[in-house]
Order: structure tokens, then C-alpha cells, then sequence
């Protein structure tokens, strides 16, 4: 029988694994280090670790970092982008913004293909989609020849105006497809058929060059899954919070940047519906990061907006994430004013913070943590030993000694900055909105979250911290929770006023059309297909738009009128009804449904709060506070504990501190309570 469902995470520093059983609605969990040089190893090794008869398995889902390490280290194949004559330089001029717009000595990385790789060749459309000048077949021949002589493995076609009529591009890639039929070839008409050529033609080159890496490394891993056992599709999180079949992602595999990014923030939406809370702070705090999502009035925010490194976007829907470099991992130093730093720079998996005895010397949190006494010697279930004395040795040299402080005293304040950064980036997402955090509740997961929610919170004024049972591999658990999914757009400019209803309904029905192959191609049914309109808008004279739902019927395009009005006086403080509204772009995702697990609570027993395991000396507030430790395993709905508290778990440390509550809820979470004194900000 196939009753397991199984989610992999990968981690910079640990990948996480997630084993949910259909048949006795039961989870267990397990992690291993990751191996950065090969991430399909750890992925197997989870999956050996976790003795998972891939027979048994119904479900396989994965979160990948592959496509965003590609992006950071830049290792890419040889590549190259074929444009239209006069718009060689698209990709390098880009928009002309910065990310430090007032330091003149900053500038934004170079595009991810050079300059010697871009090639032009004579073709024309116009705005409209008029072809005014056909490709020049013979140059683009001779240019493909060029190019497989070159050695290049993947191709980036961007031409312009191709958004309005493609056939140009489309000729340009049969061309490069018979001379060089190994080679992968992405044109922008098929990633992004979008007028903005910066944005279009960047992720479409984003798309290229990440083509043969994860491509390769999907195909290596499906088959090696098949090998084993598992006879169904393995499914891989994308940036919009679905996920996608292997067939897919070799067309698509841009999409799988910030793959793992977005699995942490599905999963904390879950928990924060399980616990009845419609506004919520996902944080997720793992060996190299902190990834911030925000959930309002019950949803996941969602951006056309973003990128891995600043200047080079990705226009693909995706979950609004705000990620920092704080975790586990993140390294504690003294900068050249002699103040206190923590981050971004990471010790990561290798080799790791001191305490891993395998060649680190700088202290990082989790060493602070260890000489606190917050953080307990045996590490991911006895896997890893820590060694306290070298964490406090790399304290005291690095940051003690230099700022004449005691060794707890110096590890308390590298815990202080960390905390302080992250309650920063928190305030970013919510009050830079108009949020108060202190309307929502905090979830913190991920390895290191659990250590340190309670403080941020106290430092933000949230008065609830929320741990989920297994929250070293939350993020895991959300890649259980996703359905196949595909976001298609068009470009449609119309006054809405006026606009023809039959002509839009056709290019609807295209849409729909293309949605329904893709996921007939991935062997969806169609009963368990779900298509879903939407359509971007904008006041006339408006440069920007805004997308609101998009029904169906005769008075579909009117309820998205009345619709916009709405939600433009919510995002932006006014609405103008009687200025013509534009259509802009219409939108379709497409959803596949696929089975989710079926979670049931757990019943209190009435049993009384157990023996804790030991007792240790935990440093909290400038002294030493003698502290129970407590097994989570052991820990029943409707038991509390009063801080100060640990309680420890395989994948896991949740600290309570002083002046806390600590109540096990039905869903096994732990839902730390501050007191109203804690709860005002400082």
C-alpha cells in the first residue's frame, strides 16, 4: 500500500525531512546536514536516514534551493541571449535605480550573461504586433552555427514587441533547435509575454541559465527516486506557492527559485488557520537565514516583484517573503567602529559554527545559545555532539575579550543584536504597511526560530508566540500542502468602459487552453482541475496597475470594475470612480489538485506536567536561572509550564523565558504567552 506522503526541505544548513502516514494520521520527522557541492545527496540521505520504503510513498514534494544558489553563485553554463538589433544592452541598462541609492561607490552586479554572449540579429515588430521587418533567416543561421561552435548549452531569445506577436522569436528558436538540437532554448514570448523588456528579457535569461542546473539535477533526482521505489511524479515548490512536475521545470525552471522560501510560508499559513488567528508573523529562522512572511486577514501576500539579487528581476507570481541574514549560523564580530555586528555573513554547513568542531573559530548564535545554556550539547537527536567549550572559547577571543565583557554577558548580546535584526525586518513587513504587530501572533519555526521567538516578540510587543510540533521542519510540512499550480498572463489593453466582452472571453479562453494542456501534460484529471481569472487594472494616466479577481457571465467585467475601485482605496487610501479605468493584462492560474494530509487534534489525557529531564543553568536578563529541560515528546494538550523553560526535540529547542506561560494546545503546538508587562515594546 502507498500510504506515506513524504516533503524534503532543503536547508543551507540542514535538509529537512517530512513523513506524514495516511493511514494512522500520523507525522514523523527527521533531518540530516545538508551537502551544498550536491543537494541530492542530503536528499537521499533523508531519505535513508528516515528508513522511507519508497514503495509505500504516494506523494513525493520538494523544496529546492538548487535555483537560488545558482542565481547567488553564479555558476552558470556557457549561455547565451539573442536579441534584437539595437537592444543588446536591455539586460545592462536595465531600469537605472539602486539599491543604495545614495552611496555612489555601490553599483548593482552585472547581468547574469555577458556582453561577449549577447548577439543581435535584423527583425522587427511593432507595438501592435505588426511584423515589420521578417527575420533575417541567413543571420540567424550563421549566428546559431557560431554559437554551437562555441560550445553554448542554452540560449535566452528576447525580442522586442515580441509580447504583442511572437513569431519572430519562434522562428529564431526552430533555427537554433536544428543547428544545435542539444541546446536549451528559452524565448520570452513563451516565459513572460509582458511589454516592460527589462523585466521580460531578464527573466527570460534568469530562465536560461538556470535551464541545464536544475533541469539536470530534477532529472537526476526523479530517476533515482524511480530507481528505488517511487512510481509517482515528483512534485517541486515553486515561488507561487504550487508546484510543479519535473516535465515542467525544464521548461520553467526559473520558477524554482525561492523554491524553499515559499514552503515555510504555506506552512505557517496553515498553522495560523489550525490556531484560529487571521493575522500572523511567520518566522522562519534557519542555519544561514531568517525568512519573514506575513499573513492579514487570513492570506499570504503575494508580489510580481522581486528578485535574488537586486537589478535582475523575476516577474513570476510569488510569495511576498522578506529574508535576512540571521540564523543558526549567522556570525557575531565587531566592525571597524568597534560596535557589535551579527550577520549577514554566515559560518553555514561547512564547516559550521565553532561549536561543530569542524574547523569554525568565529561565534555565531548557536554558539551564544550553547554557552547560554539555551541550546543543550546533542543536536539534531544525538546526530551531532556540540562542544561548549568551543563556542566559548570563539566568543571570549572574537567578542569578550575586544569589549571587555563576561562570557555570558557577550553571548547574551550577540543573541540581543541578532533578535534586534530580526524584530527590524518584522517591523518592515507590517508597520511599513500600516500593521501593528501587536494584532498578530508570532509563529516561530525553522531550526533556530523556536530559540529565539520569545524574545522577539517581547521586543515587538506581540503578545503570543506560537512553535509548531515539529518546527525544524515546518517548511517541509508546507510542501505537503501545495497543489500543482501554473500563472499564465497576457498582455490586453482596453478601456474597460468600452471594451469588447466576446474578444476578451476568447483571450480568456486561451489562456484556458494553454493551462489545461500543461496540466494534462502532467497528468492532472480534469475533475480535479481548478481554473482561476484575474485581471490587472489601472486609472488611466496610471503607469502601475492592480490585479483583482476576474469572474465570468455577462457582468464579470463590471464586478472586477466595481472590485478595483475597492481595493484601490484599500492598498492606497482613494479611489477615483469617475476616472476611465484601463484594462491592462489579463491573468489565469491554473491549479491541480492533489491530495493533502488529514491532520486530527489530539486529546488531552488529564495526565499532570512530567519530571522534566534535567535541570541546567540557563542565562537570561544579566543571570543564571536554575531551568528545568523538558522532552516534547512528552508534553499533552492543556499541560502548562511556567517560564523560565526548555523543551527539547529532534529537530528543535524551544525557549521559554521568564516571565512566560507555555501552554500545549489540541494541535500539539506550543503557544507561549507573554505577560502584559512583556508585551509593551520596549
Amino acid at each position: 500500500m502507498t500510504d506515506l506522503r513524504v516533503a524534503v526541505d532543503v536547508g543551507g544548513t540542514f535538509t529537512d525531512v517530512c513523513i506524514f502516514d495516511d493511514a494512522d494520521k500520523t507525522m514523523r520527522v527527521t533531518k540530516v546536514p545538508s551537502t551544498p557541492d550536491d543537494p541530492m545527496r542530503a536528499v537521499i540521505g533523508g531519505v535513508e536516514r528516515g528508513e522511507i520504503d519508497l514503495n509505500s510513498v504516494s506523494l513525493f514534494s520538494h523544496g529546492t534551493t538548487v535555483a537560488t544558489n545558482a542565481l547567488i553563485t553564479r555558476r552558470f553554463p556557457k549561455a547565451a541571449l539573442v536579441t534584437t538589433k539595437g537592444f543588446r544592452d536591455v539586460i545592462e541598462i536595465r531600469d537605472g535605480t539602486k539599491d543604495e541609492l545614495w552611496d555612489a561607490y555601490k553599483d548593482v552586479s552585472g547581468p547574469y550573461i555577458r556582453r561577449r554572449d549577447r548577439f543581435e540579429v535584423t527583425e522587427r515588430v511593432d507595438y501592435s504586433g505588426r511584423v515589420v521587418e521578417a527575420l533575417n533567416e541567413d543571420e540567424a543561421r550563421e549566428l546559431a552555427r557560431l554559437l554551437k561552435k562555441r560550445g553554448t548549452t542554452t540560449v535566452a531569445v528576447c525580442f522586442i514587441n515580441a509580447f504583442a506577436n511572437a513569431e519572430n522569436e519562434v522562428r529564431m528558436r526552430e533555427i537554433l533547435q536544428e543547428e544545435m538540437p542539444e541546446a536549451a532554448v528559452s524565448t520570452s514570448a513563451e516565459i513572460l509575454p509582458e511589454i516592460f523588456e527589462h523585466d521580460r528579457f531578464n527573466t527570460t535569461v534568469s530562465n536560461a541559465v538556470l535551464g541545464p542546473l536544475v533541469a539536470g539535477y530534477v532529472e537526476r533526482l526523479d530517476t533515482q527516486l524511480k530507481d528505488d521505489g517511487y512510481d509517482g511524479d515528483l512534485l517541486l515548490l515553486h515561488s507561487g506557492g504550487g508546484s510543479m512536475t519535473p516535465a515542467m521545470v525544464k521548461r520553467f525552471p526559473v520558477r524554482l527559485a525561492a523554491s524553499g522560501i515559499a514552503a515555510g510560508a504555506i506552512a505557517a499559513k496553515h498553522v495560523a488557520e489550525q490556531c484560529g488567528y487571521d493575522n500572523a508573523v511567520g518566522l522562519d529562522m534557519g542555519g544561514t537565514s531568517t525568512d519573514i512572511s506575513l499573513i492579514a486577514d487570513g492570506e499570504l501576500r503575494v508580489t510580481k516583484e522581486w528578485e535574488v539579487e537586486y537589478g535582475h528581476p523575476i516577474v513570476f507570481p510569488s510569495i511576498e517573503v522578506l529574508t535576512i541574514g540571521a540564523g543558526g549560523g549567522s556570525l557575531a564580530h565587531i566592525d571597524i567602529a568597534g560596535s557589535l555586528r551579527n550577520g549577514p555573513q554566515s559560518a553555514g554547513a561547512d564547516p559550521g559554527p565553532a561549536c561543530y568542531d569542524q574547523g569554525g573559530t568565529e561565534p555565531t548564535n548557536t554558539d551564544a545559545n550553547l554557552l547560554l545554556g539555551r541550546l543543550g550539547t546533542d543536536l539534531a537527536g544525538g546526530a551531532m555532539t556540540l562542544r561548549r567549550d568551543l563556542a566559548e572559547k570563539a566568543v571570549v577571543e572574537t567578542i569578550a575579550e575586544p569589549l571587555g565583557l563576561e562570557p555570558a554577558e557577550a553571548a547574551e548580546s550577540i543573541i540581543d543584536v541578532a533578535n534586534a535584526n530580526m524584530a527590524d525586518a518584522v517591523r518592515l513587513v507590517s508597520i511599513r504597511r500600516g500593521l501593528d504587530p501587536r494584532d498578530f501572533a508570532l509563529l516561530a519555526f525553522g531550526g533556530a526560530g523556536a530559540l529565539h521567538g520569545a524574545e522577539v516578540a517581547r521586543e515587538l510587543g506581540i503578545p503570543t508566540v506560537v512553535v509548531p510540533p515539529s518546527p525544524g521542519v515546518t517548511s517541509a510540512l508546507g510542501c505537503l500542502l501545495v497543489d500543482i499550480q501554473h500563472d499564465l498572463s497576457t498582455m490586453y489593453t482596453a478601456v474597460a468602459s468600452t471594451a469588447d466582452s466576446d474578444d476578451l472571453e476568447q483571450q480568456f479562453a486561451a489562456l484556458e487552453s494553454t493551462a489545461a494542456e500543461r496540466l494534462r501534460h502532467e497528468g492532472v484529471a480534469e475533475a480535479d482541475t481548478e481554473l482561476k481569472r484575474g485581471i490587472s487594472m489601472r486609472y488611466q494616466g496610471q503607469w502601475r496597475s492592480l490585479q483583482v479577481p476576474m469572474g465570468t457571465g455577462p457582468d464579470a467585467l463590471t464586478e472586477a470594475v466595481r472590485t478595483f475601485h475597492e481595493e484601490h482605496e484599500r492598498q492606497f487610501a482613494f479611489r477615483q470612480d469617475d476616472n476611465p479605468v484601463e484594462i491592462y493584462q489579463l491573468h489565469l492560474k491554473a491549479l491541480g489538485k492533489t491530495p493533502k494530509p488529514a491532520f486530527t487534534p489530539a486529546e488531552a489525557d488529564g495526565s499532570a506536567l512530567p519530571d522534566p529531564v534535567e535541570r541546567r543553568e540557563v542565562y537570561f536578563d544579566g543571570q543564571w536561572h536554575d531551568t528545568p529541560v523538558y522532552d516534547r515528546d512528552a508534553l499533552r494538550p492543556e499541560m502548562e509550564l511556567a517560564g523560565p523553560a526548555i523543551i527539547n526535540q529532534l529537530d528543535s529547542t524551544t525557549v521559554v523565558p521568564p516571565n512566560t506561560t507555555a501552554v500545549i494546545d489540541e494541535w500539539l503546538n506550543i503557544r507561549i504567552h507573554l505577560s502584559a508587562s512583556e508585551g509593551d515594546e520596549k
